[in-house]
């Protein structure tokens, strides 16, 4: 383990996981694009978005299952060629359904990718470093919004429709060929850790998610993710561009913005996971709790708020696609290797699923206040009011069934290893009287 030959291996999967992001993100900023092409509007556009994230989303536990069984290295190929599929079907789709279909397929191949480069870090690297390993792949990894949000985009506004699809589908190909190449499923002196047939990975399913520290795992993603991929994913660009009117080269930056925060935030995030992974969750609702303010300030904020306040938003909002991958630390903490892949399926599944019902709301509450209105006025500043605060309630529902989560997690753990894990706030206040001397005087801290 941690050899070169494993770090070659990491380098040529996490380039299969770039360009499956920036497959997974073209529809973003191509959607004030695919509206005109098209003529639909802002419900039948998200349907675009809202039916790839679906399929990624139910994807997700027969890919956990299948990586199991199969191996990551066939379902990363397999998914490579799947979205380079879909992108050539979207670049020549004249019909809003031949665009759908081919996103199905985007969304097919995406899931695919993430959860079969995860069950390879286990297999090639040591546990001591897999939560900034995992930090690492998911956030550079991001670096494919900032492909499709400026090469992309440029290629789309230079040379239109038809070239950008096209020429991101020739890079999925590129990628199943390097993988194919390049990458084997574990070291050749090592063990495969794979189920002994179907019906036992689907076992190792069934056991995976009846442990609540799976489950805490699902509710963690899904409270942290679903508020920054509604954006890089399709709202963000036609809210930035139209509504607050900033164009679309601001826009755009604003949305590679959003990567580079993910790539600052995510390894002091997985360092502090690695350093303190008894409170995990209590990272996890802090990246939560500042969205929410964030949110709450520029939404009620009177009239539209200043550029250095979005900027703000965009940079909080941006943390929570690493504070995200906190969930799969705990898929991997409460499992043993050989449920990996359908344990981080089923967490995986916890955020898409929560970022497809935001995504279709928001579309909605868009269409509700102004029907059959052009984009100028479909997307004025005051209707993204009404349809962002849908997040709220959402979001909320989550979070209660996270705190659940975490206290049977707590009990289990418990009565499994003895461990007391109770609030934060006990923790310090203990903390605290430990460092005082007989006299009552504070010692220093070590």
């Amino acid at each position: 383990m941690d050899s070169r030959r494993a770090w070659g291996v990491l380098l040529v999967a996490m380039l299969a996981y770039i360009v499956g992001v920036l497959q997974r993100s073209s529809m973003g900023v191509a959607g004030v694009a695919a509206s005109e092409r098209f003529i639909v509007d802002a419900t039948a556009l998200s349907s675009l978005a809202v039916l790839q994230l679906l399929v990624y989303a139910l994807l997700q536990i027969p890919v956990g299952v299948l990586v199991d069984r199969v191996g990551p290295r066939v379902l990363i190929v397999t998914g490579a060629l799947t979205m380079a599929g879909g992108q050539i079907a979207v670049a020549y789709a004249d019909e809003l359904a031949v665009a759908v279909v081919g996103r199905v397929l985007v969304g097919a191949g995406d899931a695919m990718t993430f959860i079969s480069v995860l069950r390879l870090l286990g297999a090639w690297f040591s546990p001591g470093r897999l939560p900034q390993l995992s930090q690492w792949v998911g956030t550079i990894g991001q670096s494919g919004q900032l492909l499709s949000a400026v090469p992309f985009a440029l290629v789309l506004q230079l040379n239109g429709w038809s070239a950008a699809f096209a020429s991101a589908a020739s890079l999925s190909v590129v990628v199943a060929v390097a993988v194919l190449v390049a990458v084997r499923d574990a070291p050749s002196a090592a063990p495969l850790d794979r189920s002994a047939s179907l019906g036992a990975a689907l076992a190792s399913l069934r056991a995976s998610i009846r442990h609540p520290g799976t489950r805490l795992g699902f509710w963690a993603h899904a409270a942290t993710q679903s508020s920054g991929a509604m954006l890089a994913l399709l709202w963000g660009f036609p809210m930035l561009s139209i509504g607050l009117g900033y164009g679309p080269a601001v826009a755009a930056g604003m949305i590679g913005l959003m990567v580079v925060i993910a790539a600052i935030a995510g390894p002091i995030i997985g360092l502090l996971s690695a350093r303190f992974p008894f409170r995990r969750s209590n990272l996890v609702l802090g990246i939560v709790g500042l969205m929410a303010v964030a949110w709450t300030i520029v939404l009620l904020w009177p009239g539209q708020p200043p550029f250095w306040m979005i900027v703000a938003l965009v940079v909080v909002v941006a943390a929570g696609g690493p504070g995200s991958l906190i969930g799969f630390d705990f898929a991997r903490a409460y499992n043993p290797p050989v449920r990996h892949g359908a344990a981080s399926g089923f967490v995986n599944l916890g955020g898409f699923t929560v970022t497809v019902v935001i995504v279709l709301l928001v579309g909605v509450l868009l269409d509700v206040q102004s029907p059959g209105a052009p984009a100028d006025q479909l997307y004025a500043w005051e209707h993204w009011r009404v349809a962002l605060a849908v997040q709220a309630p959402v979001v909320g529902i989550v979070v209660a069934l996270l705190l659940v989560a975490r206290r049977r997690t707590r009990r289990r753990v418990h009565e499994e290893e003895g461990i007391a894990v109770g609030p934060l706030w006990l923790a310090i206040v203990r903390r605290w009287r430990q460092r005082r001397g007989p006299q009552g005087d504070v010692e220093h801290w070590s």
